[in-house]
């Protein structure tokens, strides 16, 4: 159609090019008869323009009007199917529970052990602040007496009692009753070892019955040991 219009557009404004022209040398002859004759060629080649121009236009623009509404139509079309939910199936609605509940449960999973370990962490850190507090308000003293006391045990196999003694005695260590009951208090050690080792001792440098080196052993004059430490040496002693 646009074809057809701009082929009977040009025609016609050749032809009233033509006309025109003609018209004018008519006039220049002075033949008005021919004259308005060709004028009348050039009125009706304007007219035909005209209506040509007319005609396209009224048929180009309903066109364009459809196809308009038919983009709108399409994109609304498009935007209702996008918008409506797609409906699910049992089995899609079961799965999709399913998975909402497993990751649930590891959600919350996940919260209790991070729960659990922020208060372990700050258990730990609680202790060791109140182990640094309670270390740090120890008076020099009794932290000195600690490590004599640990030096008797690992070097001289000594008893608790033993040890106590010697940190107390004038002619030992000499420190107060008080630094000497810190440091037995703190001790950590393995006492029946100590007493075995003792045994053992006795046994290998002076030939003593296990009886004699039991009440060694025991003795208040001797290594002060408890009977259950004793008899554990002489248990174990080869």
């Amino acid at each position: 159609m646009n074809s057809l219009f701009f082929i009977i557009w040009g025609l016609s404004l050749i032809a009233i090019f033509v006309f025109a022209v003609l018209a004018i040398l008519q006039f220049v002859k002075k033949d008005s008869i021919k004259g308005k004759k060709q004028l009348k060629f050039t009125g009706i080649s304007l007219a035909v323009m005209v209506v040509s121009f007319v005609a396209f236009i009224s048929t180009s623009e309903p066109s364009e009007t459809v196809k308009d509404e038919e983009i709108i139509e399409t994109s609304s079309t498009q935007e209702d199917e996008q918008e409506k939910p797609k409906e699910e199936s049992e089995e899609e609605k079961a799965a999709r529970e399913a998975k909402e509940a497993e990751e649930k449960a590891l959600a919350e999973q996940k919260t209790k052990e991070e729960a659990e370990a922020k208060a372990k962490a700050d258990a730990e850190a609680k202790a060791q602040a109140e182990a640094k507090a309670k270390e740090e308000s120890v008076p020099r003293e009794h932290k000195s007496a600690l490590k004599k006391a640990e030096s008797y045990a690992k070097t001289m196999h000594m008893s608790k009692a033993g040890i106590y003694d010697q940190l107390t005695s004038e002619y030992g260590e000499n420190f107060p009753a008080d630094a000497a009951q810190y440091a037995i208090d703190n001790i950590v050690f393995d006492w029946k070892e100590n007493a075995l080792k003792k045994a053992q001792s006795y046994a290998e440098m002076m030939d003593m019955s296990n009886s004699a080196i039991y009440d060694q052993l025991i003795s208040e004059y001797g290594e002060k040991f408890t009977p259950e430490e004793a008899q554990y040496a002489i248990d174990n002693l080869k």
